[in-house]
């Protein structure tokens, strides 16, 4: 039986277990990548950890989420960050260079490789045949010390494509028609594999939009093999060296297929709040458009840039709607430049932002009370914005643009009249890439710091005692399905600059779901939380389990967890346990819940059943579905204490087994 590529390059990287889905290998990492809310803590915990020097192939500091610098916080995160890059050997991409996704596609991404970042839009590189993915900090903490990545073998999921995208639909449709057919939870536990005669009409920069909004649907990765577009998107980059030919054998036995025929896709729009609120464009036309902005790490690119300047040529945005381009890299922004396309959007009443993150997730460009925000971006959660009770849809740069010329949701199809002999302007790629991105990144070598700089907003790790024998407390707060990251640890301006302070961000722990919750925490003896389906979903930042553990927080009761931030309550000691829907409806907040079970015992020996009792009245089972490793990690009070001692007691780098 031959392999799936995604198995290919798992059986090439692959240090521990088989690959069996549902079994936990453990693989080897070639690239890191983290950014900048989440890199503060990943680098004080490679400090923590004792580890002296880099140890992958290539480690990548991307400062990308707080450009804006609107504080003395934020610049002392830049600065210690660069300084963590000069003094332990990773690249550092300063402010404003661009997205890390962006950034990293650009210069370094490469076929064959395996990366981990720390940003759950880490599988953008699967475009290029890279298998990328996201992870908490402390994870990609423990890889850049040379320990091994381990998780569950994903099933590997055939996505055959096949024709080729008619005019004005755009890969961004390919990926929101998989979010209309599988919903959010829809990958959770799996590769997406791109094959099928439908892929070689896809550029990479179209590839990349698909993979990066793969995450989306929860999916642990998504990968595209290589060939002649991957071959001719690196020359164009000047890095054809790195091309590699790779892909599925052709007996390659799949746990899956899902068949897409891009001949038959139409621009598509996901309502708000929810990226899988997937409808044709056509079936609401006629909404009054405030806001649109082209941008973000999934639409960013020059190539998705050009097609909105070409239709905005010669033309006026509408005067009751502001048109924001935030392009994901300084390259992107400078070839647009040197061509002329930015003045020409500039005319067109376009205002142009830095090459950031920024109003992904509420830091700048916040929309207007009761108002419509058309959005390029790859998440539309409730409030992510920047303001609560946000109107925010999701679309391709030709549609956001349609509905910036006619101030409303519009069909770009229909336009005829307005674009005149103007045809669907579709991707570009230019001759080759003239950006220089090279001259805002510093290599190892180029290192302009050799010690730690910390201002007096950073702080240290905390960390949790070894789990006991006791485990539970007042059920402090009980939250409906898919609760995100963002609602446990929000990510606006106001709030991230305290991502290198664990005490003053725990304030705001779940402050989106109950304003109160973090003071009752405080105050209360221990305590749980309790949730319905796909708890954690998002960002793959660690805070959102770091924090709660600061509070207190013991345990999470939930009818199922997103996959990454089950790591992250494994990582933080907190004991992640999945309630039946049954036991969800019965338990009301502010009931006592108590683990009958002697837990530090039950954990360590293997049991998966536990017994829970409420308010001493009725009683449940709830599951603990962990691995060997992750519960001697569970015991030992998180992963940092349990990884430290290891490396301490062997003197090795940690490789976590």
């Amino acid at each position: 039986m031959g392999q799936t590529l995604t198995e290919k390059i798992l059986d090439d990287h692959l240090v521990e277990g088989e690959l069996t889905p549902g079994e936990e290998i453990g693989i080897e990492i070639d690239q890191v990548l983290t950014q900048d809310t989440t890199g503060t803590l990943v680098w004080l915990q490679f400090e923590a950890l004792g580890l002296e020097e880099v140890q992958t192939e290539l480690a990548a500091q991307y400062c990308d989420h707080q450009t804006y610098q609107f504080d003395f916080k934020n610049t002392d995160d830049h600065r210690f960050l660069r300084s963590a890059a000069g003094t332990f050997g990773a690249h550092f991409s300063r402010p404003g260079n661009g997205i890390c996704h962006n950034v990293h596609k650009e210069n370094f991404a490469a076929p064959g490789k395996t990366m981990l970042g720390s940003d759950s839009h880490t599988p953008t590189p699967g475009g290029l045949g890279e298998l990328a993915i996201g992870s908490g900090g402390l994870d990609v903490a423990v890889a850049m010390g040379g320990g091994a990545y381990y998780i569950d073998m994903p099933e590997v999921v055939n996505v055959r494509l096949e024709g080729e995208l008619p005019d004005w639909a755009t890969a961004k449709d390919v990926i929101l028609e998989l979010l209309r057919r599988l919903s959010v939870k829809g990958g959770v536990g799996k590769v997406l594999e791109y094959t099928g005669p439908g892929v070689e009409t896809l550029t990479v920069p179209e590839r990349t939009t698909i993979t990066n909004m793969g995450t989306e649907l929860g999916a642990t990765s998504s990968i595209f093999p290589t060939d002649e577009q991957t071959e001719d998107y690196l020359e164009r980059l000047g890095r054809e060296d790195e091309f590699v030919e790779i892909g599925p054998d052709e007996d390659a036995e799949y746990d899956d297929e899902i068949v897409v025929d891009l001949s038959d896709l139409e621009p598509l729009i996901a309502e708000p709040s929810m990226p899988d609120n997937v409808v044709p464009v056509s079936e609401v036309e006629g909404v009054d458009v405030e806001q649109v902005i082209i941008g973000s790490c999934t639409n960013g690119a020059y190539e998705d840039i050009l097609p909105s300047a070409k239709m905005l040529e010669g033309r006026n945005i509408d005067k009751k709607t502001e048109m924001i381009v935030a392009p994901g890299s300084k390259q992107a922004s400078e070839m647009l430049a040197r061509q002329g396309w930015t003045a020409e959007m500039m005319a067109a009443g376009v205002n142009f932002s830095e090459a950031t993150c920024g109003a992904c997730i509420g830091i700048g460009h916040v929309p207007a009370s009761d108002s419509v925000s058309l959005r390029t971006f790859n998440r539309n959660f409730e409030g992510r914005s920047g303001i609560e009770d946000d109107n925010v849809y999701l679309c391709s740069p030709e549609v956001a643009t349609a509905a910036a010329l006619k101030g409303e949701i519009v069909d770009p199809r229909n336009l005829a009249d307005d674009l005149g002999d103007l045809e669907a302007p579709g991707l570009e790629m230019p001759e080759e890439y003239i950006g220089n991105s090279e001259s805002d990144l510093i290599a190892p070598d180029e290192a302009v710091d050799d010690d730690l700089i910390k201002g007096p907003n950073i702080g240290d790790v905390p960390l949790k005692d070894p789990l006991e024998a006791e485990v539970g407390g007042e059920a402090l707060l009980k939250m409906a399905d898919n609760i995100t990251t963002d609602h446990i640890i929000p990510a606006t301006q106001d709030i991230l600059m305290y991502r290198s302070n664990v005490p003053k961000l725990s304030e705001f722990t779940l402050s989106r779901v109950d304003d109160t919750f973090a003071e009752r925490a405080l105050e209360s003896d221990g305590g749980v939380l309790v949730a319905g389906e796909n708890y954690g979903q998002g960002s793959s930042r660690e805070h959102a389990a770091l924090c709660p553990m600061y509070l207190g927080i013991e345990s999470v009761l939930a009818q199922s967890f997103a996959r990454i931030h089950k790591a992250n309550l494994f990582n933080f000691g907190i004991v992640p346990l999945e309630i039946d829907e049954e036991t969800y409806e019965k338990i009301e907040q502010g009931d006592d819940v108590e683990i009958v079970d002697d837990v530090a015992e039950a954990v360590r020996s293997g049991q998966e059943a536990f017994t829970i009792r409420v308010n001493d009245d009725w009683e449940a089972t709830a599951a603990l579905d962990a691995s060997d490793r992750e519960r001697e990690i569970l015991a030992a009070g998180g992963k940092l204490p349990h990884t430290k001692a290891q490396h301490e007691e062997g003197g090795a780098a940690p490789a976590d087994d």
